[in-house]
């Protein structure tokens, strides 16, 4: 069976990122299965951990994952490593003796337990010595009811997660609070409080990202641009040498290392590194996420035109949250790095394939699974092709941020 899936970020009181909630649709319609719940539950964990494995998709990092009454009541999740898994209660589930011996077993075997959209109701009250994270929905309950709750819930030492925070103010808010995690979208959306000014190194790393927009590729350029920075240097060959490329290569200088990549991977490691660099006072989730982007729009403008990998739909998908890495409008950035009118077009979210293949990778992200049908049926690739490229994006991301950091 394959695996439809998408990854939501956990993040910590530093932005980095301590957990992905995992959501997951049925194969055949990319929606939600029409069957009972629990057994959407066991595929998800047959599919998905004995198929791609949770480490794939969540990079070793802990995997939150819905269960229903049914499955907690037959240990289900006790096929998954606890080590990895935080089990996630959904707030409709029925609270009754069984379920809260099954949940006290599962603490005792070493799993994790978390309550989903908590609505402080008084059934949940047995359950709270055995919950490790307590999830606040902070648009559909006031803060006001959140702070008369927080005091019985620290008694139990658990941990608190705000879900839905939309601005880096919320997030600001409720770090103040004491929470400890979490969830939403604010870290894609640039927030304009302040004009960050672009200092002279990142100006270099702009204009390496200008350079590889010329066509053909100036080597000489490049190189000489790299040669005068010894960490650049490096990288380039710890690029090389990365599993995806290394092919036992000695090189021999630097312009050979640059000729024996060719045009389209120079192309893209010296975005990457420009991008890396750029991204030093940001969370690292969204270098990450650019690099997934980057790589799936690659894989798509390829399966769909048939064509080698095209460097223009990598540039927009690294680039996408570039805004959001530097505080700045796209409108601006756009005038410092002069890309081409495609990347243009796709970045300022003009109509056109580009900009689809941007928009599907942000409908995967958010899982919204009826846009994805959508996007399949308009350009004839199948939905399980999109799901196998997405993945394929995960794990060639997170290789290569290991090759530029």
């Amino acid at each position: 069976m394959f695996s439809f899936v998408a990854r939501q970020p956990i993040f910590d009181t530093t932005l980095n990122v301590f957990a992905y909630e995992i959501l997951f649709r049925d194969g055949k319609s990319n929606g939600f299965p029409d069957i009972d719940p629990d057994e959407a539950t066991s595929k998800i964990i047959s599919s998905t951990h004995l198929g791609i494995g949770l480490d794939e998709i969540t990079g070793g990092k802990t995997a939150f994952i819905n269960f229903h009454r049914d499955t907690l009541i037959h240990l289900f999740p006790t096929s998954l490593d606890p080590s990895m898994v935080m089990i996630e209660i959904l707030e409709t589930v029925e609270v009754d003796e069984t379920l809260i011996a099954a949940c006290r077993h599962l603490r005792e075997i070493g799993f994790e337990l978390a309550l989903d959209d908590f609505d402080a109701d008084e059934k949940w009250r047995p359950l709270l010595p055995y919950v490790q994270v307590i999830k606040f929905d902070i648009r559909s309950m006031k803060e006001e009811r959140i702070l008369s709750l927080l005091p019985e819930i620290r008694q139990h030492e658990i941990k608190l997660l705000a879900e839905k925070v939309e601005t880096y103010a919320e997030f600001e808010r409720f770090r103040e609070l004491g929470f400890h995690y979490f969830q939403g979208y604010f870290l894609a959306r640039p927030e304009l409080v302040r004009h960050k000014q672009i200092i002279p190194a990142q100006m270099n790393m702009l204009a390496l990202i200008s350079a590889c927009n010329q066509s053909p590729l100036d080597f000489d350029r490049i190189n000489n641009i790299i040669n005068k920075d010894a960490s650049l240097t490096f990288l380039l060959l710890r690029f090389i040498n990365n599993p995806f490329y290394n092919k036992r290569i000695k090189v021999k200088d630097l312009r050979h290392a640059l000729n024996y990549l060719g045009e389209n991977e120079v192309k893209k490691f010296v975005s990457l590194i420009a991008l890396a660099n750029l991204n030093n006072d940001s969370p690292r989730e969204l270098l990450q996420l650019s690099l997934v982007r980057a790589k799936f729009c690659s894989l798509l403008v390829t399966g769909m035109n048939e064509l080698n990998d095209s460097p223009a739909s990598f540039l927009a998908g690294l680039l996408s949250l570039l805004d959001a890495m530097m505080l700045l409008p796209m409108s601006e950035l756009l005038e410092k790095v002069p890309v081409s009118e495609e990347v243009k077009h796709a970045l300022q979210g003009n109509p056109g394939m580009l900009s689809d293949c941007l928009l599907l990778a942000k409908h995967i992200e958010s899982a919204r699974w009826s846009t994805i049908k959508a996007f399949s049926k308009k350009y004839g690739i199948s939905q399980t092709t999109l799901h196998g490229m997405y993945n394929s994006s995960l794990k060639w991301a997170g290789a290569m941020e290991n090759s530029i950091n």
